[in-house]
């Protein structure tokens, strides 16, 4: 150890005397080494050799000592950029408002609002009873609870039903364990019980004194319990009430809308499974609504003496609306009032004392449907934009005519919009502002286009740039996409990006398959034995844009963070060509590896969604694609990985690993930067403006390959 961490020493001697170099003298830094430890890895008759396994510990001064070498390389490497990072950094916060405050809602008799104020960077929660006219009342300014937190996060904000109290939790290491604190609002005083281990969030019964919560795993960090807590009583002494034993299960609990129901959850991939529970009623025993089927999924809404039920059954991949009554809720008792419909995705309902409101997705748009419970009235909202998102926002008041949702678009702020269900008329709270005076939505184009995969599929894309852009294949074009889990990634409005876009670029999101935005079979197409049309999708959509002569290979970008890291390191390994550099954000890129570990958090929860290594034919496939396991000698894009020491998600030594073996065996002399956030997780950075600093690095490193300056 002590010959290694020498070496390293020299290494930060030789990158530190190099901090000052200009652009040109670049290749004079000396590259970090680690040292290679070959851990032979057998499965099913397969041995893999990792020379990086050791990594892992990050407890190891050694692992410590080599992250903090790569810091300091990339901070050689990007010196000559540092001060134009601090302009962007700038140039990006310039644009936010920063005495600013959200749109109030009413909760229980109050309005709650969270403010920011100038040169802070956390915001105030903030509430006033029965008016807006009313004596502020602050629950928590999170600047003050910060102080002295290189990472803070507060979560799970839960008043209590008499209004007087407020659970709440806190992370301040950035791993989401979360300590839930329990508040007197009228006092002030924060009680002495500390609940620790959590997943933050709580839910009050209506006795204003007990409070349920979910506990995690102290290694796998599953949610797997329940727990009752009653107010004054040592935590050491709170009750399980349920127990989820099944490792691909994780566990959470909720109030309905109604607050007539404590509702616990159990969630895995592609089952679920409630219980509920009278919220009058704490110390009675839960039942389960309808016993968890593999394959069935359903959700659960509250409304006078029935359950609505968004649920697959009966093969309904796209989703339909069923309702049960109150003391009959097995799936037996169901009747559907929506039914499955094969071209439209029923993605989420909203129910209201005279409406129900449903959120759809047809053709990869998000629509908003308004059904009166009589059927007197059944509409759409109006959107008349080629591609945009528009999503039901803050609707917590059950009693109420006023729908509130949000809209934007790749070149429209957002807005705060509050819809009258009875005079169709709309009312727009707020729109988000974009200071410093340049910016104006008629400068920029926003497109909706369509390549083919090399299986004859369509795969959509939407699309940002400025007026005035030839498509001669010159433009610089930074192409993003996720694809996992099912979560779509809509078109959304971005202040920053607009620094990519005022310099030259063209920003694409590529909808790949993996995620949702042409329905369910959209996701179904893209995890397990499918998981490569994710990879595909993405490499197609490139060419396409490279055909269409909006890049070319000398100026494409690809960016992707997490499972979208994962997809980065596919396409690194399967057509670096087609990239001049990529970012990977937090990515997953040892598959393998961490879906045979099941001690690592949160793994034998994905296996429905990469399948089980345990089992031969997966274990094959993943071995195919897995971006650690096919780095082989070769030329690579430029590189930038990023990742944080404390990441829950995405452990750190799955990047770092994935950096040393790409280091040791590329054939070019491209840029690979790796930079570790020492003191932040999956998330990055906390604060407001913080992560702006991120976004600063990224888009130098960008601009830096197009030999823009400024």
């Amino acid at each position: 150890m002590k010959k290694t961490l020498a070496l390293l020493l020299i290494s930060f001697i030789l990158i530190n005397s190099c901090n000052k170099n200009t652009p040109h003298m670049k290749k004079n830094i000396s590259v970090p080494t680690v040292d290679k430890k070959p851990t032979k890895l057998e499965k099913h008759g397969d041995v893999r050799t990792d020379d990086y396994y050791w990594l892992n510990d990050r407890e190891n001064p050694e692992v410590i000592a080599y992250l903090e070498a790569e810091n300091a390389y990339n901070d050689a490497m990007t010196a000559h950029t540092k001060d134009f990072q601090k302009d962007l950094f700038q140039e990006l916060k310039g644009r936010i408002k920063e005495d600013d405050s959200s749109v109030p809602y009413k909760l229980n008799g109050y309005w709650y609002i969270k403010k920011y104020e100038e040169g802070k960077g956390y915001p105030i929660h903030t509430r006033r009873k029965g008016t807006l006219d009313a004596p502020e009342e602050i629950l928590f300014d999170v600047n003050k609870m910060a102080e002295g937190h290189p990472y803070y996060r507060l979560t799970g904000i839960s008043v209590s039903p008499n209004n007087k109290l407020v659970a709440y939790g806190v992370d301040t290491i950035s791993r989401r364990q979360y300590t839930i604190h329990i508040k007197n609002l009228e006092t002030g005083e924060i009680y002495k019980e500390r609940i620790e281990n959590t997943t933050g969030s709580s839910t009050w019964a209506a006795d204003n004194k007990t409070l349920f919560y979910a506990n995690k795993d102290e290694q796998t960090l599953r949610s797997e319990k329940i727990y009752k807590h009653k107010l004054g009583d040592e935590v050491a002494n709170d009750t399980v009430v349920f127990h989820e034993e099944d490792e691909t299960f994780i566990t959470f609990v909720y109030k309905t809308k109604s607050r007539k129901y404590l509702v616990i959850g159990s969630y895995s991939t592609l089952t679920m499974e409630y219980r509920i529970l009278e919220a009058d009623n704490p110390d009675g025993e839960f039942r389960v609504f309808q016993p968890r089927v593999r394959g069935l999924e359903y959700g659960i809404s509250h409304y006078k003496d029935h359950f609505y039920v968004l649920n697959n059954k009966d093969a309904s991949i796209n989703f339909k609306l069923s309702k049960t009554p109150e003391d009959k809720t097995g799936m037996e008792h169901w009747e559907d009032i929506i039914p499955h419909r094969p071209d439209v995705l029923l993605e989420d309902t909203e129910i209201f004392k005279d409406f129900l409101v449903l959120s759809e997705r047809a053709n990869g748009l998000n629509k908003i449907r308004i059904i009166r419970w009589d059927r007197t009235e059944d509409y759409y909202l109006p959107f008349d934009n080629e591609t945009y998102t528009a999503n039901t926002s803050v609707n917590v008041d059950f009693d109420t005519e006023i729908l509130r949702y949000t809209y934007n678009s790749l070149t429209t702020p957002a807005s705060v919009i509050d819809f009258n269900m009875v005079t169709k008329t709309k009312d727009v709270k707020k729109e988000q502002e974009v200071l410093g005076g340049k910016f104006d939505k008629n400068n920029y184009i926003s497109e909706r286009l369509w390549a083919t995969s090399a299986d004859g599929t369509k795969i959509p894309m939407s699309v940002v740039y400025k007026k005035g852009i030839k498509k001669d294949g010159s433009n610089p074009l930074l192409q993003y996409a996720y694809g996992s889990y099912g979560s779509t990634i809509d078109p959304y409005f971005s202040s920053s990006r607009l620094s990519l876009l005022d310099r030259g670029f063209i920003y694409v999101i590529a909808h790949v398959r993996g995620g949702e935005y042409l329905g369910r079979n959209w996701y179904d197409d893209g995890k397990l034995m499918d998981k490569k049309n994710t990879f595909t999708d993405f490499i197609d959509c490139s060419k396409y844009l490279i055909e269409q002569k909006y890049t070319s290979p000398e100026h494409l970008y690809a960016s992707g963070g997490s499972a979208g890291g994962l997809l980065m390191g596919a396409i690194a390994n399967m057509n670096p060509e087609l990239y001049n550099g990529i970012i990977a954000s937090v990515p997953f890129v040892d598959v393998i590896t961490t879906m045979l570990d099941d001690s690592i958090p949160l793994t034998t929860g994905e296996y429905d969604e990469w399948g089980n290594p345990n089992e031969k034919e997966y274990y094959h496939y993943m071995k195919s694609y897995s971006p650690y396991d096919n780095v082989v000698a070769k030329a690579y894009p430029n590189m930038l990985v990023t990742t944080g020491l404390h990441d829950s998600q995405v452990q750190y030594w799955e990047p770092a690993k994935w950096v040393a073996k790409l280091r040791d065996l590329k054939t070019d002399n491209n840029i690979l930067l790796l930079h570790t956030n020492m003191d932040a997780g999956h998330g990055g950075a906390s604060g407001r403006f913080e992560s702006l600093k991120e976004v600063a690095e990224e888009y130098a490193f960008l601009l830096d390959l197009e030999n823009i300056k400024d």
